[in-house]
């Protein structure tokens, strides 16, 4: 990996390198902020935000400047376009999606992080339609996408990909109710999928849900995700609290 190394004698025969401490940077004043962003973690490997709803990860065919990797590029440069300082894409939320997001600063991050993925612990809060007759389970299934770009479950493993969705009831209303979700596998649209099948769709999901009136965003937040550190290899936890729109829903 990059970085100093620090060198360390248990005994006269035997040496061994451990790498120095990252120390976080210092988090920017809010007004310095990315728009639609703010920075809850930051060294020479890493960059950790929280995203607002309504702002894409990556460009489209249709949007280019107005997303998280344009304005937090923008960021690490520190506004001049000369600057050859980059991020690199690990992972995505959806546009309507909020909550932690993890880019790299460097190539190998990214790789050691992509690579490492699928063990990393996601866990989000989404405020579903109805009650759950079981408050707490996993829901498996495979899913496939359809022509549309549409995922759907099926019973074949041949025909689809192994997802799991783990969850609790936190809360419950009359009409509502407030899950943690623990992210077992990391489908496209997973989580929207399993409870739009199930007929608790997540609240203010259009494509798989019902519209209704009233409703402001959708309600699914990427609350928490512990990653390894790419370069100290220490175990990090980064949290966000329960968006206050969810807990109002829930009144």
């Amino acid at each position: 990996m990059g970085g100093e190394m620090k060198l360390h004698n248990r005994c006269p025969s035997q040496t061994i390198l451990m790498p120095e401490k990252r120390k976080p940077f210092k988090s920017p004043p809010k007004r310095f902020q990315p728009r639609g962003l703010s920075v809850l973690y930051e060294d020479f490997d890493i960059l950790v935000v929280e995203k607002a709803s309504g702002l894409l990860t990556v460009s489209t065919d249709r949007t280019r400047d107005n997303t998280a990797y344009f304005f937090l590029t923008n960021y690490v440069r520190k506004g001049d376009p000369k600057s050859k300082k980059r991020l690199f894409i690990v992972h995505r939320l959806d546009k309507d999606t909020s909550g932690v997001i993890v880019f790299a600063k460097t190539e190998t991050a990214k790789r050691f992080l992509q690579d490492k993925w699928a063990g990393f612990q996601k866990k989000y809060f989404a405020v579903v339609h109805g009650t759950l007759e079981e408050k707490e389970g996993v829901i498996t299934s495979y899913l496939a996408e359809n022509r549309a770009y549409n995922m759907y479950s099926v019973k074949d493993p041949a025909k689809g990909k192994l997802a799991k969705t783990g969850y609790k009831v936190l809360k419950e209303s009359k009409k509502y109710s407030l899950l943690e979700i623990d992210l077992l596998t990391g489908r496209k649209n997973q989580i929207r999928v399993h409870f739009s099948e199930k007929g608790n769709h997540v609240l203010g999901d259009k494509l798989y849900g019902l519209k209704e009136m009233g409703i402001k965003r959708l309600s699914l937040h990427a609350a928490s995700l512990t990653i390894t550190h790419p370069y100290t290899k220490e175990k990090m936890t980064f949290d966000t609290k329960l968006p206050a729109y969810f807990r109002s829903l829930m009144q």
